[in-house]
Parts: C-alpha cells; structure tokens; sequence
C-alpha cells in the first residue's frame, strides 16, 4: 500500500479515536511530534507503534531535535543537548562534536521509535535578524555554518535517522518569525548568495525544509514555500539540492488562505511533502485531500534518503555513548 505525501501531527501523547481513523484512512507518510506528545519513553515509543501499526511499517516519525530551545525529548527522561551556536565556539573541535552530539541524540530517537530529526539548521543569521534562528544557528559565517551542519547530519546518519537540513534557502536575514508572520526580505540578489552557501555545500544531503520567507528578489509575491519560482530556480537549480523537499509547517501564521489551497499551491510549486504540525483534525483533513499519493520523483526521493541513511549508518565506525557523553560534557564544561 503506497503512502499519501504529507505529514500529520496529533494532540496528545496517545492517539485518540478520531486521529486513529483518520491516520488510518489518508495514510501520511510521516508523523510529527511535539512536546505535548511525549511523555516517557515508554509512552513515546507505544506512539510511534501504534502509529505505524495503522499506516505501515516504513512509515516516518519525526521530531524537532535541535538541543538548546529547540528540544522536544527533553528532561527529566532524556539528556539536554546545547543549541548549535555552542559547537560554533568550540573552534577546531567543533564539528567533531557537533557529530557526536547529533549520534547521541540519534540513539535517543531511536531507542523512541523517531528515525527523522530536522536537524541541522543551515541559517546564517544576518545583522540585525530576527531573534527566532539565534542560537539555533551554528555561526554568523556561512562557511562555518555549512562545515558543522554536515558534521550533525552526518552524525544522525550514522546514527540511522535521517537529517533535515533546514530552512532552505535560508531564513537567516528574516526580521520577523514566520510563526507568527509572513518575513520579507528584501536584500538584493547577489547578497543572498550568503544564504544559499551552507545549502549549496550540502546539496547531497538527503532532506531539507522550506522557509516560509518572501525573497523579494527572487518572488515579490510567494513566500518561498509555495513559490515555484523559488523551488525550482534557486532550490533545485541554483542550489543543486535534489533530495526529499518537504514545507515547513503548514499552520503557520506566515501562510493564508485555506489549508487545502496552501497545500496544493506547495504541491504546484514543487514540494513532495506537505508537513501540518498543530494535530487539529480539520486542517488536516484539508492538507489530506491536497496530498497526492507518493509516487513518481517524490517517491524516488523518499527511498533514495532511505538508503543514504542506511549506507551512512552501516559504514559508521563502532561508537560508545558513555564515552561519547562524558567527551561532550567536558567540552562544555570547559567552554563554559
């Protein structure tokens, strides 16, 4: 049985009835979840069962794993992971840990039943930006930003989840958050060449996340999202990134209009998942009927991150979490 191309979210850390019949019926290919969906261990992991009981085995579980702000596995039941800027202070160390920070929170997500973690964040914050990227970014220099990013994706790989590199093709010149408003950007053309650079350097990867961003330079009209314009120029084109594209979440306050008319518009512009976050059941419903069946390029991009995964996790060398944690917490320790 074939997956539709979207992502749910659900209200709870247990699936009601309601979400039960309707997961079973439209069959995304993807469950996110949030801090009010995970309670225990025990209880995360019978989630994400009970979930792919009712729409398939090969279905995927995702979570906002970043460390720092951004940590939905969070105390007292798993361990605290710093927000990226920290592995951008560590200097030569940095990407090294910043890979085994990621392979530590990839056996986390594992032993929970998560196998994929929209992590790295690949913003590089401009001046003056909007204060929602932050910490969540590695550095300021795109450079610096690309080379640690890939050491995260690459440690979650190893670790068997896959990477999401997000918010492509960058959200760090936005000066508002999309969560609650529609970002304009207005730089010129050839200074957003900053933003793509950490996006371009890790083309190869196998996911990334749309930004919900006007690039005025690019579509004066759509945000990012659901321009086409946007997607298949600069993304897949200029970018090169020819992997799994889904949207960033579809309830966002930065998008308008009705859910199904925000998700087919995604689907027009180039998108092969449609990700709605907030578990109401009505808007789901919407993205839902917009969802085609996941087939044809989007499908071959599903498998084709699958087996990246796979390949990085069996070539990955032989790992020991104690050591690898006592190692972290000695870097921080003597950074702090």
């Amino acid at each position: 049985m074939s997956f539709r191309a979207f992502i749910a979210g659900c209200a709870g850390p247990v699936l009601s009835p309601d979400e039960r019949a309707f997961l079973k019926e439209t069959r995304p290919w993807g469950l996110i979840l949030f801090r009010r969906n995970v309670e225990t261990p025990d209880q995360t992991q019978a989630l994400t069962e009970s979930f792919r009981e009712l729409v398939g085995a090969a279905a995927a579980v995702l979570v906002d794993q970043e460390g720092g702000r951004v940590q939905r596995l969070n105390r007292p039941h798993w361990p605290v992971y710093p927000p990226a800027a920290v592995f951008g202070r560590m200097g030569a160390e940095g990407a090294r840990l910043a890979g085994l920070s990621a392979r530590l929170i990839a056996l986390d997500l594992r032993a929970a039943g998560i196998d994929v973690d929209c992590l790295p964040v690949l913003d590089a914050p401009a001046p003056g930006a909007h204060r929602v990227i932050g910490d969540r970014a590695y550095a300021e220099n795109p450079e610096d930003v690309a080379r640690l990013g890939r050491a995260a994706a690459w440690g979650l790989m190893a670790g068997g989840v896959m990477p999401v590199m997000k918010h492509i093709p960058g959200h760090g010149r936005a000066l508002a958050d999309s969560h609650l408003e529609l970002p304009h950007v207005k730089a010129a053309r050839e200074k957003l060449e900053t933003d793509f650079a950490p996006f371009r350097a890790n083309a190869d990867l196998p996911a990334a996340m749309t930004a919900h961003v006007v690039y005025e330079a690019l579509d004066p009209v759509f945000p990012a999202t659901l321009s086409r314009a946007v997607l298949e120029n600069v993304v897949r084109g200029e970018i090169g990134f020819d992997g799994l594209l889904m949207t960033d979440d579809l309830s966002m306050k930065a998008l308008h209009g009705g859910f199904f008319e925000r998700a087919a518009r995604a689907f027009a512009a180039g998108v092969d998942l449609a990700l709605h976050c907030n578990g109401d059941l009505a808007e789901a419903r919407a993205v839902a009927d917009a969802a085609p069946v996941l087939a044809g390029p989007s499908l071959a991009r599903v498998e084709r991150a699958r087996a990246m995964v796979a390949a990085a996790e069996q070539a990955a060398e032989s790992f020991d979490p104690v050591e690898a944690r006592a190692e972290l917490d000695a870097a921080l320790a003597a950074l702090a």
